[in-house]
């Protein structure tokens, strides 16, 4: 049985984060990585400990939030 952090992208990311993403309609790393870290901050339901999570899935795909 598969778990919700092997479905997504965002790997260890809240569920109050993955919710405001897919609110946004954000359903990739490459999509998140059209964001600054500030606009990801923005979304309700992300705070300050998302950061690293979603930074270190992006850097094991080689992505990173926009300049």
């Amino acid at each position: 049985m598969k778990t919700e952090e092997s479905n997504s992208p965002f790997g260890k990311l809240g569920n109050p984060a993955r919710r405001a993403l897919a609110n946004a309609g954000i359903t990739s790393l490459l999509e998140l990585s059209k964001l600054t870290e500030k606009e990801f901050l923005h979304f309700h339901g992300v705070g300050k400990s998302s950061v690293p999570i979603v930074k270190e899935k992006m850097k094991e795909k080689g992505l990173g939030f926009r300049e």
